[in-house]
């Protein structure tokens, strides 16, 4: 059975990538609780199971919260919702899980355990209290700052390359190459229809161009889905590069500098099982046009000037052939560019969000 999302042209210039800190912790506790291997992450899960122990005495939320979880099939959405920015600070995102409706909760709550085996009565009496959603903030309050934040500048670094990288694809590739290597219960239809292995009944939904939400986490929690009407629709999948070394061994940054050997690392450490493909006959930028000659060697032929640098005024008019310092020609045949003319050299920074979304 699958599920499938129906996009359009204009849900390419919607869609965006975000980075959410809850998302991630709860993807932690999925780790930590050993319903998911934990990977790459096997040191650190080691070293992260005494203070989550200690959390789960301590916080009478935590352990109910985790009894929930339960692989391809539905889970409640509010203790980690999708985050509504691209790089949305944990605060916020737990200020949301705060202000849900207990009814909603309970909702949601029941609706996670149809077809799960009975679970004990302590731990019903805390998921149908009036109090679960104050007890589960507090418990992911806890597992951020005691596990999840001090890790976070590298998880960060991870899940920001990720974004930048796999955005810049689905701009200029489209969705198939953004989709190529997220998850193999994800694939894209041409017809344009991404398609989602599920345990659930056949459903389809349509984003009818507010775009799809990408939020990438570090750990190998396969592939999550969003798509209920109260959330913005949204997809977590497993980041690449989680494998990399945090630091350098044996000396190797005091020998050739800490930049040199980061390269070095990530060089020798796979991003992925699928590297990125170009689609057949295309240019990056061209979106799948058949491939074309390239310009130099044909009559009349320059060479453009590099983005985002002005031409000398030595060069503008110099024709094929003729030495450097050769005084601009006046005469509009021969001054008259059409490699640079009219193009306006504008680069957008943030990598984040894909170009010409609110």
């Amino acid at each position: 059975m699958v599920f499938r999302i129906e996009v359009t042209p204009q849900d390419i210039m919607a869609s965006r990538f975000a980075i959410s800190p809850l998302i991630v912790t709860k993807h932690a506790l999925w780790i930590l609780s050993g319903r998911r291997e934990a990977g790459e992450w096997r040191a650190w899960a080691g070293r992260m199971r005494e203070p989550y122990g200690r959390l789960l005495l301590a916080h009478p939320g935590l352990g109910p919260m985790v009894a929930l979880f339960r692989e391809r099939d539905y889970n409640a959405d509010f203790p980690a919702p999708p985050p509504t920015g691209v790089n949305t600070p944990v605060e916020a995102e737990l200020a949301v899980v705060r202000a849900t409706p207990v009814a909603r909760a309970h909702a949601e709550i029941t609706r996670n355990l149809e077809g799960m085996p009975r679970l004990p009565d302590p731990v019903r009496d805390v998921l149908f209290s009036p109090d679960v959603v104050r007890l589960f903030a507090e418990a992911l309050t806890a597992v951020w700052q005691e596990i999840v934040s001090p890790a976070w500048p590298r998880f960060h670094a991870i899940l920001e390359r990720d974004v930048v990288q796999r955005a810049g694809r689905l701009a200029t590739y489209g969705w198939a190459a953004a989709l190529d290597d997220l998850n193999p219960r994800v694939r894209w239809r041409p017809d344009g229809v991404i398609e989602v292995l599920s345990r659930d009944a056949d459903e389809t939904y349509r984003l009818d161009g507010r775009g799809l939400l990408f939020v990438p986490t570090v750990f190998p929690t396969g592939i999550g889905s969003y798509l209920e009407t109260d959330w913005p629709y949204a997809i977590s999948y497993p980041a690449r590069g989680t494998g990399i070394p945090p630091e350098t061994p044996d000396g190797l940054a005091g020998l050739i500098g800490r930049t040199r050997s980061r390269l070095l690392l990530e060089l020798a450490t796979p991003r992925d099982h699928h590297p990125a493909r170009t689609p057949a006959g295309a240019e990056p930028g061209h979106r799948g046009r058949p491939h074309r000659r390239p310009a130099q060697g044909r009559p009349g032929h320059r060479e453009p000037h590099r983005p985002g640098r002005p031409v000398p005024p030595h060069r503008a008019g110099r024709l094929p052939g003729q030495p450097l310092g050769t005084p601009a020609l006046r005469n509009r045949q021969e001054t008259d560019c059409p490699a640079t003319r009219g193009r306006s050299a504008r680069t957008d920074s943030g990598g984040t969000a894909i170009p010409g979304g609110a």
